[in-house]
């Protein structure tokens, strides 16, 4: 078991560069499904969701090589399968992804219910009443989730109650094969979602509209193999600026693009901090005490729910209260009782956490809850008196790559250890 220990009260500067985003290099792979032939990703993350997303894709039938460290050539000539199994998609819910493609390119699919962070029930409702206006017809079956389009995909105009990127997504890649003229209405806007519509319009697809609440697909024949760069991780990119606004220090974080993190900016700079626009990224720092605002969670353009855990960390250590509101799933506040362990003094009442701001955190052993809460637990190590350990970093693998060596080289001393199993 490998932890991540930290030592407080340490010098935090420099230059830190992001990946590829991890929530838009999982969909891009699963949309070469869609296009036979060879497609080449690069910028592509090298983090454990992608190494999950390559052996479902290994088990539908592609070839997969790995050019270097982040590029990735896809052959997808040889899928013949479209059942994807339990055991993988039960370790991360982007791997219902691959539902939308597997429709489009063979008109069935059996997927498994996903898994992921327990962050909440994750339902797919809309998913499968999107896909079933298409034409799809669904059998729920001891987990799986049977899907066949018996009489073709057809296009037709679909409303989502909630503007939910998967489903988003599923849709968008589903209809590019449809017959017709498909438009999805209060579609997710997320910038993972153009880049995704981007390179399905690379491939030949005819996608339109794509960031804003209303898609247009011109369904198509045939679309081919493409080479794309995968955008840059924005979430990856607000967890380096949050930790330049905890640690006060001018830390560089590039590899992104600053307007795919507008509100979290300017709610950052009503916070005290000093954030100077760079070409494809930002210079972040902070000379006074960190002024606390109120935070509610929306989908894109709001505040992500991405950046909620590590903003408490912020919020934990402001000048005075603040409410923070989680208005997309139900359980992202677990992240808060392991802060409490350090000396927080949040209190959750349903999805609102009340924080009140303390002058500082205490070291303490505590577990990563989930991804994002699990980087924000670093995070609060790196201010606070003493020594933190934070067990279960598997969290932090699916969505960080080398994340302890690039705290390492701003200053931080962090250290990734391995544990003895316990003895029963």
């Amino acid at each position: 078991m490998d932890v991540i220990r930290i030592e407080g009260g340490h010098r935090v500067s420099g230059v830190v560069t992001v990946e590829g985003a991890k929530n838009s290099a999982l969909k891009l792979m699963a949309a070469t499904i869609l296009a036979p032939g060879v497609n080449t990703l690069t910028n592509v993350p090298n983090i454990a969701d992608v190494h999950v997303m390559g052996k479902v894709l290994s088990r539908l039938g592609a070839r997969i090589t790995v050019v270097d460290e982040h590029t990735l050539s896809i052959d997808t000539s040889s899928v013949d399968s479209w059942v994807t199994p339990y055991e993988l998609v039960a370790q991360m819910r982007a791997s219902t992804a691959v539902l939308g493609p597997l429709l489009g390119r063979f008109g069935k699919a059996t997927v498994a219910m996903p898994g992921g962070c327990n962050i909440g029930a994750r339902k797919i409702d809309m998913h499968i009443l999107g896909l079933q206006a298409l034409g799809v017809e669904f059998d729920l079956d001891h987990g799986d989730i049977n899907a066949t389009a018996p009489h073709g995909l057809a296009g037709t105009t679909v409303t989502l109650d909630f503007a939910s990127v998967g489903a988003t997504e599923n849709l968008m890649m589903a209809s590019v094969k449809a017959t017709g003229t498909t438009v999805i209405d209060n579609a997710a806007r997320e910038p993972e979602i153009v880049d995704l519509a981007n390179m399905l319009n690379e491939m030949g697809a005819q996608v339109k509209g794509a960031g804003t609440p209303v898609i247009e697909i011109e369904g198509v024949d045939t679309l081919c193999p493409v080479t794309h760069e995968v955008v840059g991780d924005r979430i990856e990119a607000g967890t380096f600026i949050a930790t330049a606004a905890l640690c006060g220090e001018p830390i560089d974080v590039l590899g992104f693009e600053p307007a795919h993190l507008g509100l979290v900016l300017r709610k950052y700079e009503q916070m005290g901090i000093t954030i100077e626009r760079l070409n494809r990224g930002v210079r972040v720092w902070r000379d006074g005490a960190i002024r606390s605002v109120d935070i509610q969670t929306l989908p894109f353009p709001g505040f992500p729910t991405d950046m909620q855990a590590q903003t408490m960390c912020l919020l934990a250590v402001g000048d005075s209260s603040c409410v923070i509101t989680e208005n997309v799933f139900e359980n992202r506040f677990m992240f808060a009782s392991e802060l409490q362990r350090m000396g927080a003094d949040i209190r959750i009442e349903g999805h609102h956490a009340i924080v009140h701001g303390v002058p500082g955190f205490s070291g303490a052993e505590v577990k990563s809850p989930d991804l994002r809460g699990g980087a924000a637990l670093v995070m609060a190590g790196l201010i606070a008196d003493g020594e933190t350990t934070v067990s279960d970093i598997y969290h932090i693998d699916r969505g960080y790559e080398r994340f302890v060596e690039k705290l390492q080289g701003l200053g931080a001393h962090v250290e990734r250890v391995e544990m003895p199993d316990p003895v029963l």
